[in-house]
């Protein structure tokens, strides 16, 4: 499969009133046709604001790229001019934000919202076809009587129907990358599982490429072809999912994998954790970011940052000490 979306060396700064921090470091990596690509993490970790670099979607002014290159297609997204980053943001690259009740306009119906999308980006599309085909988008991601739907405002619908118009808005342009920044977060077990079977389903008849970004590795474990762990901004481990759950070498991702209720555990027994919490932005631990929570620590993971290395077929990691079994 070819490279559809490569990140290389993406660095992203916040400049507030009392200090430049910065929150990605230096990430690089791919993403292929047709694949579905996940990248997992704690809170604060980084992966939103990856998502946001590659859209061109960082708020100004104290959100910067400042390095690195996301080249779609060849293309830098970061060097485009602002129109042409228009013609490709919601045509060839879309996105599904977190909440749908803050993405979504609140004063204005669902169907001008769906319509916006065409009259951006296929303004040749008479009125008519334009509603036609926004109708049958909103029929395949499961939204009942669209017709009425169109007619109403976002509050008057639930969590999961929200969420289904995003999906619609997001596909309605047969994107060839679709970005889901953790889009089952808010909603309750049976609608989650419906939106992830809606998107692997759109996905096979669209053949687009899926970023996915969670905090859940169960998900993770269910829909992705290989997966990218964050921490604190830097990438940690990254590998097939396969290979991910069965040999973890990061002790980030092992402790990660340990938090997870097992079906075999012990009852009433407590979870394990990860110790200490997440460094914040202005104090930031020298070398391995991880080093001053990790079990495996060593002299040389305080004295200077590791680097992704390959440490078996399709898995890099960056540790001094990983993890063996």
């Amino acid at each position: 499969m070819k490279k559809i979306l490569s990140v290389k060396n993406l660095c992203v700064s916040f400049t507030s009133d009392e200090m430049t921090a910065q929150v990605v470091n230096g990430i690089s990596f791919d993403l292929l046709q047709g694949e579905t690509l996940g990248i997992v993490g704690e809170s604060g970790c980084g992966k939103s604001v990856t998502s946001l670099s590659i859209m061109r979607l960082l708020p100004k002014p104290a959100g910067e790229i400042t390095n690195g290159q996301v080249l779609f297609e060849g293309e830098n997204l970061v060097q485009a001019e602002v129109s042409r980053m228009q013609q490709i943001r919601g045509n060839r690259i879309a996105m599904i934000f977190q909440e749908p009740m803050t993405a979504l306009n609140p004063v204005h119906k669902i169907g001008r919202q769906i319509m916006e999308v065409f009259r951006i980006h296929r303004p040749e599309l008479k009125k008519k076809d334009a509603i036609k085909e926004a109708l049958e988008m909103m029929q395949k991601v499961g939204i009942s009587a669209p017709e009425q739907r169109m007619k109403e405002y976002p509050h008057q619908l639930s969590g999961g129907m929200r969420q289904r118009v995003m999906i619609a808005m997001a596909l309605v342009c047969k994107p060839d990358i679709l970005i889901a920044d953790e889009p089952t977060t808010a909603l309750d077990v049976t609608i989650q599982a419906q939106i992830l079977d809606l998107i692997a389903e759109m996905q096979k008849d669209l053949g687009m490429s899926v970023i996915f970004i969670t905090h859940d590795l169960g998900v993770i474990s269910e829909i992705c072809d290989r997966v990218i762990v964050m921490y604190a901004g830097n990438i940690v481990e990254q590998a097939t999912v396969e290979k991910l759950f069965e040999q973890p070498f990061h002790p980030y991702t092992v402790g990660l994998l340990e938090s997870i209720p097992k079906l075999d555990s012990i009852p009433k027994q407590r979870l394990r954790t990860i110790s200490g919490s997440v460094p914040s932005l202005s104090e930031m631990p020298k070398g391995c970011r991880f080093h001053n929570r990790c079990p495996n620590e060593i002299p040389e993971c305080s004295a200077k940052p590791p680097f992704l290395d390959e440490i078996a077929a399709e898995h890099t990691v960056a540790c001094f000490n990983p993890c063996r079994t």
